[in-house]
């Protein structure tokens, strides 16, 4: 199966791609600069060159599975947190729907089930993001929404606690490893129209889907 990894040089987006390449899936890594092109296709990676701001259609032909996991970053203004996080995610979502993609998996985040009660930096982003998870709900392509706690840099343990939405969040960190490693599971998985919630736990990532 074909995966485009959009946001595919950001830390859990080169993990994705790593296990990928580890597993029956082709991953093809969605990317802003030639130089990382050069750098993922010389790491045995199809690489291609694209910019969520600009026309980048062109990524999805022959595609079947898309991780949206791209984002405007944590020291950029609001303005870009909209082009990426928001406008980024809905042109992918367009796209996909209409080259026929068979599962999208959106990273999205804690908080965006309600973002008019966060203040400060973050209200921005967690309106981006609820709108494009709402965006994806709406359209016809078959997807699944994964919303991770606070992300941290440790070494995954392989285990998480990956719970349905359903009007009460457990809120709590999961290291950026399992998340990957959940989406990648996820891949795996036949869409359900579902979102998860995703923090440490004690279940297998194996026993998961």
């Amino acid at each position: 199966m074909k995966v485009l990894v959009i946001g595919a040089n950001g830390q859990i987006g080169k993990m994705v791609v790593d296990k990928l390449k580890e597993s029956e899936h082709e991953p093809i890594a969605l990317l802003r600069e030639e130089a990382q092109v050069e750098a993922f296709e010389n790491n045995g990676v199809r690489a291609v060159l694209g910019d969520l701001e600009q026309d980048f259609s062109h990524a999805f032909e022959g595609i079947e599975t898309v991780v949206f996991t791209a984002g405007s970053g944590a020291h950029t203004g609001a303005d870009k947190t909209i082009l990426i996080d928001q406008e980024g995610a809905m042109e992918s979502i367009d796209l996909a729907e209409k080259h026929g993609v068979r599962h999208f998996i959106m990273v999205s985040g804690m908080g965006v089930e309600n973002p008019r009660a966060v203040e400060g930096n973050m209200r921005p982003y967690l309106h981006a993001k609820f709108r494009a998870d709402r965006h994806l709900e709406q359209s016809s392509v078959p997807y699944t929404i994964l919303r991770p706690g606070r992300l941290t840099n440790g070494s995954g343990k392989g285990s998480v606690n990956l719970y349905e939405y359903k009007g009460d969040v457990q809120y709590g960190e999961v290291p950026r490893e399992d998340v990957a490693s959940v989406l990648v599971a996820i891949i795996d998985s036949k869409p359900e129209n579902k979102i998860h919630y995703l923090i440490e736990g004690d279940i297998p990532v194996a026993e998961l889907l």
